[in-house]
């Protein structure tokens, strides 16, 4: 299979579509598209988009389960030269509210009721707490509930019809593929999220390097059940099957037992997913290899004992990656056909298009072959966060290297071994969380004085969120007490598990007073 020509995400969509345009594109919930109708559906919503004043740079949000309408928005948007502006179905109304006014989402489309939660209190509040977002012009509810001035999908995409034809492929033909086409926002080491800009080129190049690396075909079919806001879903996922011209089987919302069923029933060949997931796979009471027998390769990030475990599965040629929102998804993929051993303990080499060097985090200076430093990367990444040229410039050198944060070596021939991160991140179910971002959360409570955030080892999530608080003089909490606090804020992934209240004078510090936070999981009496 040759790379597609085009460096658009429309350009790639019509070409493949070209090529066989009654294969099966999308599967979602007995619903089925080809690309070719697919293509179609997202014309009718990119004209949608124009008639209702959307052009080109402006934003464009989708708040919603992992459903074919999220993939349709996303490709009408990026049409027209639009922003797909990705929003976490696990927000608060303090963190939508955010990403809704830093990005100046001007079209939201949003499903009303996903799972447990309800989408229209959730705006409702949001825009409470920003004077009603006004530079959000309109909402487009996926479902029919939802609030009055909503318009329904239905109605929004039939207006697309009314548009001239020409006027539509005049703004597809401005797309170019320098232009934006995600903005993602991933936890930063302070805490405000960061809104990460990605541009179409890097979304077809680096996501053909990665489907490579996992020697995808136009016959595979990948399971997606990661949640379609993420880069590991909406970039990585999505863009290295499409670029091979193959298919995605959605899964509306992870469930173990609804997993099986459908790799089953869809035949899939294609894994994506984080290590809690593979392990609820495999504790689910009707988990049977031959449910899973399908499958051949895919992505996931873990230790040994983890790819280990989706290898038995029978996806024999799983590629271990690393990567970052910054870095299009993967920088690094373990190509499937090295032998398993080698695959089990790197992240493989550079894709290419990126560079990886390895540096003194203190001095910068490059480190040889072989030495533990900080991972610095060049190539495929972000053109700088967006409307933030501090963090920008606290994160890029004046020569184009990324500081990822992250503790790494590389081998000889290339090959990088992860060895943890230097930043203060909390990796739990796969998901960064900033430490500063839940501790500026419970320093509001009023009977907290201190608070500091880690990770500690939980088997189900690689870590947990662990919380040293030490409380005011005379005042009292609990746990259950603080959690609830955190909940009415903070995404529910965010929210402390375990807490320990200690006394000023009990929190480890270095001979200069400054807190030794690689030790605060000593208080919870781990090492």
């Amino acid at each position: 299979m040759e790379m597609p020509k085009s460096r658009t995400a429309l350009g790639v969509l019509n070409e493949i579509t070209d090529r066989d345009p009654t294969h099966d594109f999308i599967i979602d919930r007995g619903r089925c598209w080809s690309y070719q109708s697919f293509t179609e559906d997202v014309n009718q919503c990119a004209g949608a988009m124009l008639a209702s004043g959307i052009v080109h740079g402006d934003r464009v949000g989708i708040l919603a389960g992992n459903r074919a309408e999220w993939l349709i928005v996303n490709f009408a948007a990026m049409s027209i030269g639009a922003i797909t502006v990705g929003l976490n179905t696990w927000s608060s109304a303090n963190e939508l509210n955010y990403q809704l006014n830093h990005a100046a989402v001007k079209l939201l489309f949003v499903e009303p009721q996903f799972r447990e939660r309800n989408f229209v209190r959730l705006v409702s509040q949001a825009r409470a707490l920003a004077d009603g977002l006004p530079q959000l012009e309109g909402i487009v509810a996926l479902d029919a509930q939802g609030q009055d001035q909503w318009r329904p999908y239905v109605d929004f995409v039939e207006s697309g019809r009314a548009l001239n034809a020409d006027d539509l492929a005049a703004a597809q033909a401005r797309v170019g593929p320098d232009n934006v086409a995600f903005l993602l926002y991933t936890s930063g080491s302070t805490a405000l999220p960061k809104g990460v800009p990605l541009v179409h080129r890097g979304l077809i190049e680096n996501m053909w390097g990665i489907g490579e690396r996992q020697h995808l075909v136009a016959g595979d079919r990948l399971w997606l059940a990661v949640s379609l806001f993420w880069a590991l879903a909406c970039v990585n996922a999505v863009f290295a099957v499409f670029t091979h011209g193959g298919t995605i089987v959605l899964q509306y919302h992870f469930d173990a037992g609804e997993a099986l069923r459908l790799i089953e029933a869809e035949r899939c060949t294609v894994f994506y997913g984080t290590p809690n997931m593979s392990l609820a796979i495999a504790e689910h009471p009707h988990y049977a290899v031959s449910k899973l027998k399908t499958l051949r390769t895919g992505a996931t990030i873990g230790t040994a004992a983890q790819l280990q475990r989706i290898v038995d599965f029978g996806a024999s040629s799983i590629c271990n990656v690393y990567g970052l929102t910054e870095s299009y998804g993967n920088s690094t993929v373990a190509d499937a056909e090295l032998p398993l051993e080698q695959r089990l303990r790197t992240v493989g080499q550079a894709l290419p298009g990126t560079e990886i060097r390895i540096i003194d985090p203190d001095t910068g200076a490059e480190l040889p072959v072989g030495q533990r430093g900080e991972i610095t990367l060049r190539g495929y990444l972000t053109t700088g966060y967006w409307n933030d040229p501090e963090r920008t410039a606290e994160s890029f050198s004046e020569h184009g290297w990324f500081r990822t944060g992250d503790l790494g070596m590389l081998d000889s021939e290339g090959f990088l071994y992860y060895r943890g991160r230097l930043k203060e991140m909390v990796k739990t179910g796969g998901i960064n969380v900033a430490p500063a971002e839940v501790e500026e959360v419970l320093t509001t409570h009023p009977a907290i004085e201190l608070a500091f955030v880690t990770g500690i080892p939980d088997e189900r999530l690689d870590e947990t969120i662990a919380a040293v608080i030490v409380l005011k003089p005379d005042q009292i909490a609990n746990e259950a007490e603080l959690q609830a606090h955190c909940r009415g804020v903070l995404a529910a992934y965010k929210t402390p598990r375990r807490f320990c209240f200690v006394k000023a004078e009990d929190l480890p510090l270095t001979t200069t007073g400054k807190l030794q936070r690689n030790r605060l999981v000593e208080l919870f009496g781990l090492s």
